[in-house]
């Protein structure tokens, strides 16, 4: 049978108190319902279709990329039952329909396998829990021979039924053309006044047919996102199972419970990072490459025995082998620093090559820059590249030293092996091996006194 998914996204999430749809709260970098959009596609699925309906454009805004979605708006939130009968004329009527939720985003393929695997083309499966407080979710009701007969919502459920442990998951697979069938049967002739998918269960079970209960081992992976605290609880347990799977591949984390990767990382061996490092967007690492407590690493590549140090930022860069930065540095988009480079404390760069074993060790601002090789950038240094209109830039060739406390005003030129004395403002080009000096002589005045206040009686 070909496999058809539904992706039930219409909810309004009034508990998130937030003008977001629920399905694109952030959830380790991507919206919770791009998590459950990625494991449907691990299923292979002949098609994917997302029920919409609260905050629909926004959603489709989010997911314009996704050309592999059918949308289907649900105008009125009616009920499970009634979101996914707006799906099934678009189905295949001799599909398998999987029916999964854009708000729990934990659900792992393997699972989903396994509760597909019992199903066919003339029985249903549901994905069940057991927990010791199962409160808030439908119970599995069963025969005196163990089998599913129905599921009652809670708000429907006698005190005896509220007792029983075995919940729904919401998680179902089930033949398309008798799914269709067994929701027109269906009405909201209940509490809530809607259509509940899970009374499908009693109508199969009425018609003969063996409902298949699969058990889920983790119940986070059912947990689903209706509050902000909900939200964060999911996130912490997302995060490590990234941490557990990153140190099984050899990643050294010193403490895996402050970590958290909100992209993608790739690296090499022997790679250490300290407490509290976030990574986002896409990063690759070399070997042997160490972060220090605190830092945040967005969209770069960093070379081999690079150290990053306590505190710094690194954002849109490529590092080269054997750098140190930090700590409390800041690389901004467009920085490249070649083999042996080192850049210190209090120190930001943007749109900027530091050349080989070039340094700009404190308090610095180098920006729109090409430095060469060799180059020292003392403290308190500044490119200024901004004239309020648009950005210039600045070259310091090889060899060149840039005494403390100077600023290089651009479009400027620093030759290479020239000096530009302390305290220097430079406007001009400095000729290769030359020294440029911009301040003033010096003066001491003999004899002179520092001004005192005068005492009151």
């Amino acid at each position: 049978m070909t496999l058809e998914v539904i992706i039930l996204a219409a909810g309004k999430g009034t508990r998130m108190r937030s003008a977001l749809p629920k399905v694109l709260h952030d959830l380790a970098g991507r919206p919770l319902i791009q998590h459950v959009l990625d494991t449907a596609r691990e299923l292979s699925p002949d098609r994917i279709h997302v029920v919409h309906g609260h905050g629909a454009e926004l959603v489709r805004e989010h997911l314009a990329d996704a050309e592999d979605i059918n949308w289907v708006e649900q105008a009125e939130q009616l009920g499970t039952g009634h979101a996914v009968s707006q799906a099934l004329p678009d189905v295949n009527p001799d599909a398998r329909v999987l029916v999964l939720y854009g708000d729990v985003p934990l659900i792992r393929a393997k699972t989903l396998r396994a509760m597909l695997d019992q199903s066919d083309d003339s029985h249903p499966a549901l994905l069940t829990a057991e927990l010791n407080n199962p409160s808030g979710y439908g119970r599995i009701l069963r025969d005196g021979k163990g089998a599913v007969t129905a599921i009652v919502e809670e708000a429907e459920a006698s005190q005896a039924e509220r007792q029983i442990a075995e919940i729904n998951t919401g998680f179902m697979a089930c033949p398309a053309g008798r799914l269709q069938s067994w929701l027109e049967e269906i009405d909201n002739s209940n509490r809530q006044g809607e259509f509940y998918l899970t009374d499908v269960v009693g109508r199969a079970a009425q018609a003969g047919a063996t409902v298949s209960a699969v058990g889920c081992q983790d119940s986070n992976e059912i947990t689903g996102v209706n509050s902000q605290a909900e939200l964060a609880q999911v996130e912490r347990c997302f995060q490590a199972r990234q941490a557990e799977a990153l140190m099984e591949a050899g990643l050294g984390l010193r403490d895996p419970a402050r970590f958290d990767l909100r992209g993608s990382l790739r690296f090499g061996e022997d790679c250490v990072f300290d407490i509290n490092v976030v990574v986002s967007g896409e990063v690759r690492l070399g070997k042997g490459v160490s972060v220090g407590p605190n830092c945040q690493i967005i969209d770069s590549e960093i070379g081999d025995g690079v150290e990053i140090r306590a505190n710094s930022v690194v954002e849109g860069v490529k590092i080269a082998d054997q750098c140190a930065i930090g700590p409390f540095a800041r690389l901004r988009p467009g920085t490249i620093l070649e083999s042996g480079a080192r850049v210190g404390n209090f120190v930001e760069t943007k749109n900027t090559t530091l050349g080989e074993d070039s340094k700009a060790n404190h308090l610095a601002y180098v920006g729109d820059a090409t430095v060469g090789q060799r180059v020292n950038i003392g403290a308190g240094v500044i490119t200024c590249n901004y004239d309020g209109a648009n950005k210039h830039p600045t070259v310091i060739e090889d060899d060149a030293f840039v005494g403390s406390n100077s600023a290089l005003v651009a479009p400027v030129t620093v030759g290479k092996g020239a000096t530009v004395g302390a305290g220097s403002a430079v406007s001009r080009d400095v000729p290769p091996g030359q020294l440029a000096l911009t301040r003033a002589e010096q003066q001491v005045r003999s004899g002179w006194q520092r001004p005192k206040k005068e005492k009151k009686n």
